[in-house]
């Protein structure tokens, strides 16, 4: 059996568009559908139902889904292991592409620099990086859609996962400077009186503060998420209420006086865990972006 059609099979699975699995295995469409119907004919079962809304996994294609994925694992540690038999990477150096899901925060923060270093130590690797919540970050792991993703959770208990503790993230409340609790301290009560602009639903930092504000006696405050930190950021900047976020992300704003911080309740840091799934092969590239974020995350 052609593995190309294994591979079109887990991307359509994965995107549930023919369109933007053609745009991301760079084929045409029409190779697509072809190269899918193949693959049904061979397998003798239909793997997609057609809706207008695009490509749904029938419940054969879904048992089949994870048998591919392995045999494409399977495909790329032997590309792997012939590759070291030809002494490519003798020297340590190691190729591939690597995705990498990581929230909003840690993106802007800390991979920059984690980016610059593998440049300079693994050229041959491609990172790339996709902004992404823990839900988001668990279902690419699951399609295969990630190699490697960083979850912002106090503990991370899906049994298809492995993770690990890398680093520790710690909160801040911020206001802005004019703000009347602004270098202040501040207690649940009067926490609870303003308004709040956090992080979307899934942000688990942002989730422990909601439901710690909501079980509070009185009027509930005015929340608002925003799916950007920067929205929130801003909002707060501008004098409309407070925020949680990462001491990393505002580091420069604090600086600058754009910002400044409360004296709230404690928060913990939160702790950043490096998760792989746990059936999938990790590449000697993953593994050497592993390596580096390891090394270069704040403990």
């Amino acid at each position: 059996m052609d593995t190309r059609l294994l591979r079109t099979f887990a991307a359509l699975a994965r995107t549930g568009s023919f369109t933007a699995t053609a745009a991301d295995l760079h084929l045409a469409q029409s190779t697509v559908t072809v190269q899918i119907r193949t693959l049904e004919r061979e397998l003798g079962t239909r793997l997609f139902d057609r809706l207008p809304s695009g490509a749904l996994p029938t419940s054969a294609g879904r048992r089949l889904l994870r048998e591919a994925e392995e045999v494409l694992d399977a495909e790329a540690r032997l590309r792997a292991v012939a590759a070291a038999g030809n002494g490519d990477g003798a020297d340590g150096a190691v190729e591939g592409s690597v995705a990498l899901g990581a929230s909003e925060s840690l993106c802007a923060s800390h991979l920059p620099r984690v980016i610059a270093s593998l440049r300079r130590t693994q050229p041959g690797i491609d990172l790339h990086l996709h902004p992404a919540g823990t839900a988001a970050a668990v279902e690419g792991l699951r399609t295969g859609r990630l190699d490697l993703a960083l979850l912002l959770e106090q503990d991370v208990t899906d049994a298809d996962l492995v993770a690990r503790p890398i680093a520790r993230e710690p909160l801040v409340y911020l206001a802005a400077p004019g703000h009347p609790l602004a270098g202040h301290e501040a207690d649940w009560d009067e926490l609870a009186a303003q308004s709040f602009f956090v992080h979307e639903q899934g942000c688990s930092y942002s989730d422990h503060l909601v439901r710690t504000l909501l079980t509070l006696p009185g009027p509930p405050p005015r929340l608002t998420r925003f799916g950007s930190i920067e929205a929130a950021r801003s909002c707060v900047a501008a004098g409309l209420g407070l925020t949680l976020l990462p001491r990393a992300t505002v580091e420069r704003q604090l600086a600058d006086g754009q910002l400044a911080e409360v004296h709230g309740p404690p928060i913990p840091p939160v702790p950043v865990h490096l998760t792989r799934h746990r059936r999938r092969w990790t590449s000697p590239a993953a593994r050497a972006v592993a390596d580096e974020l390891t090394r270069l995350l704040p403990a």
